[in-house]
């Protein structure tokens, strides 16, 4: 790696950390509550999310109370179904992960935290046949799409989601859904979502049916969503990426910077 490229990418985490973590996650959130370091906040659909910049050098004792807190503090809003309390794989969190499964939250998969230069990520690419992609606004698209990417992702079809990604839209933030279509059938689709005051971009739920795998759809769908990005003003874009996305960023230029893992709380579970 060249000293310069080098140096770039040392600086990808303190960006990652100042520019796109606390405010810039709970932004749209119906509720925001301080507690130490962290945020509680809680989002339509019944969703709560924790999250921090970092720490502090706290001791387990005390991120063991914070758990504690933070879990009642969403226990007594029946609002919240779930909490989603998000973890990065560079922070000092002593006793975090033992404390967390202790009080019945679930890891999910760990997924890597990417950051590159959109211009990186724009190229002209050639589809397979039949194959255009375009901007979703409708109410009834956005459905569909959404109903395509829990089928792609192994689950259930699920009308919560979708009407949460419909509120994601309304907001208008800047937020955008671009999908990959054939004969009137949605294949891929991948959102953009502009951090507000930061460079950033995010580059958020990709995905393709297992059929048209391996044939450039994502590729070309991160391409069009950098090109939004760069329209937007945003030079920079980030991705929590699975381990099928992240092969074809690292090809393009976007650098893993660290890990996130998500661990989740369902009420009643």
């Amino acid at each position: 790696m060249a000293a310069s490229h080098a140096s770039t990418a040392a600086a990808f985490p303190a960006a990652y950390d100042s520019q796109l973590r606390t405010d810039a996650e709970v932004a749209g959130a119906l509720s925001v509550t301080p507690l130490g370091p962290l945020r509680l906040a809680t989002f339509d659909g019944g969703r709560g999310f924790v999250t921090y910049a970092d720490l502090g050098g706290a001791r387990a004792a005390r991120i063991a109370e914070w758990v504690d807190l933070a879990l009642a503090h969403f226990r007594a809003d029946s609002r919240v179904d779930a909490v989603e309390w998000k973890t990065r794989g560079h922070d000092v969190a002593p006793g975090l992960h033992t404390a967390l499964l202790e009080r019945g939250f679930v890891p999910d998969d760990p997924e890597a935290i990417m950051i590159g230069a959109a211009t990186d990520l724009v190229d002209e690419l050639p589809l397979p046949p039949g194959v255009q992609l375009r901007r979703i606004t409708a109410p009834a698209e956005v459905r569909a799409v959404s109903a395509m990417q829990d089928i792609a992702f192994g689950g259930e079809v699920s009308a919560v989601r979708a009407e949460d990604l419909l509120r994601r839209l309304e907001r208008r933030d800047g937020t955008e859904l671009w999908a990959a279509e054939h004969r009137g059938s949605f294949v891929s689709a991948g959102r953009l979502e502009p951090v507000t005051g930061t460079d950033f971009a995010g580059i958020w739920g990709g995905a393709t049916l297992e059929a048209w795998r391996g044939q450039g759809i994502y590729r070309a769908l991160t391409a069009e969503r950098a090109r939004a990005a760069l329209r937007l003003g945003k030079t920079m874009i980030h991705s929590d990426s699975t381990g099928y996305s992240r092969p074809i960023l690292e090809r393009y230029g976007l650098l893993k910077v660290s890990t996130t893992t998500p661990y989740n709380w369902t009420r009643g579970a």
